[in-house]
């Protein structure tokens, strides 16, 4: 079994998740007692919070580098970002190591078009909507066709997601706010939606799309289970 490097803290409540599935992932296909290898670094998500809305982006690099280079040295086999707006640094972290990333779009854009799907709403933070480091790994690398809110509903997600989901809040009103905005989306022809940020799916289940949903932490937490019991001889 290789060892899992998590990196996560942002927030706490989504790499609890991560953790929480990896482990029973891990033993619904080894059985008995066993659970996974692996070693998390997890950040203070006030001071990545701070910096992310400040705009300090090498700060962050240098922050995240780190904790990948900790994580390698303490033995971890590959690297998992338990977040999806901080891959707008995989290239930074993956220059700094020499073990590989699992970078989280790519198992969910492959799960995507294995369900037949091609034009695909996205949900999670500003930086997820709004730049191209995610979108853009989607349309280049996967052919999909990617359409995200317009700009008061990018706002409304991503205020639920700092001002609510990172504190384990979930709120019904929040959640009928979600409904609605994944509403708009399928209107504009989403087949189906990408949870795009890993605190989403504390709030929105299936029940609240009439599409399907692809949650990302659920499907990255999995690929890091699948990488992790892979045979170091297969390609």
């Amino acid at each position: 079994m290789k060892i899992i490097g998590l990196i996560g803290g942002m927030s706490w409540e989504s790499s609890a998740e991560y953790y929480r599935i990896i482990n029973q992932e891990t033993n619904r296909r080894l059985g008995g007692v066993h659970s996974a290898q692996c070693l998390m670094f997890s950040f203070d998500f006030d001071e990545i919070k701070r910096l992310q809305h400040d705009g300090e982006w090498e700060k962050l690099a240098e922050l995240m580098k780190e904790a990948a280079l900790r994580l390698e040295r303490g033995g971890a086999d590959f690297i998992v970002v338990c977040t999806n707006t901080m891959h707008r640094l995989a290239d930074d972290i993956t220059s700094a190591v020499s073990i590989p990333l699992l970078h989280i779009a790519d198992p969910t854009a492959e799960r995507i078009k294995a369900s037949g799907f091609e034009r695909v709403g996205l949900l999670g933070t500003a930086f997820t909507m709004e730049q191209d480091f995610y979108k853009g790994r989607l349309q280049q690398r996967h052919g999909l066709d990617v359409i995200v809110p317009d700009e008061d509903d990018r706002r409304v997600v991503h205020e639920i997601i700092y001002k609510e989901l990172v504190l384990g809040q979930v709120r019904p009103e929040s959640r009928q706010a979600y409904r609605e905005i994944i509403a708009r989306l399928i209107e504009r022809g989403a087949q189906c939606i990408i949870l795009g940020c890993t605190e989403i799916m504390l709030l929105v289940k299936d029940e609240d799309s009439a599409v399907p949903l692809f949650d990302t932490t659920t499907i990255h937490a999995v690929a890091a289970v699948d990488e992790a019991l892979r045979s170091a001889n297969t390609p």
